[in-house]
């Protein structure tokens, strides 16, 4: 295993909870209903496609002329986006920080919309922190796309061998990995803490 010199973290779900079920428990009650929507109306596969750069214009017109019925709660996904965001997780973020105060490099590599990241930023100081971010919404290429990986190394003068990714999608620390980098995947803080520790980090 080669010496991680650069550490590299997701945002959503490592840093920052994420659920799109607590903006729509108001807005559609009946938890069938609302399953329903999220399966056939505003899609995991239609809102990656605004973390790829697309925006929230061109994405609601498109559903609301194939689902008129649903205009509503359509442009609710953004309008309420904030509350589909409502803390960070703490534990994480100590880890984080902790790593940037003990003098290790590190930047984040996150599939997030621009606004809804400048908004985030915003809310969550901690985000400015690293040396910087890698926001696939921005460069118009979402992980695990090989290019993405490639491009954050570039941007921030990496060395992929020595640069460890933390996921909480096994897909995205599956396309790290391709891309020659070392890659765990997040599930909680603790684990994470012995995950940086058998590689000689304390954190």
């Amino acid at each position: 295993m080669s010496e991680v010199r650069h550490i590299v973290f997701d945002i959503g779900k490592v840093l920052i909870h994420y659920d799109p079920d607590l903006a729509f428990s108001g807005l559609i009650p009946d938890a069938a209903e609302r399953k329903w929507f999220f399966e056939n109306v505003c899609t995991p596969d239609w809102n990656i496609e605004q973390d790829r750069g697309r925006t929230w214009q061109e994405a609601e017109a498109l559903l609301i002329e194939m689902h008129p019925a649903h205009e509503e709660n359509i442009r609710g996904f953004r309008r309420h986006w904030h509350k589909m965001v409502p803390h960070a997780y703490d534990d994480s973020v100590e880890i984080m920080e902790g790593l940037i105060e003990a003098g290790h490099d590190v930047t984040m590599l996150t599939n997030f919309a621009s606004d809804t990241f400048v908004e985030a930023r915003r809310r969550f100081d901690f985000l400015n922190r690293p040396r910087g971010v890698t926001v696939s919404g921005d460069v118009r290429m979402i992980k695990p796309e090989r290019g993405i990986y490639e491009h954050h190394v570039a941007s921030f003068g990496l060395e992929p061998a020595a640069s460890l990714f933390i996921d909480d999608s096994q897909k995205n620390v599956d396309g790290a990995i391709a891309a020659g980098w070392q890659a765990v995947l997040f599930t909680d803080a603790a684990t994470l803490r012995k995950d940086l520790a058998a590689r000689g980090i304390e954190a």
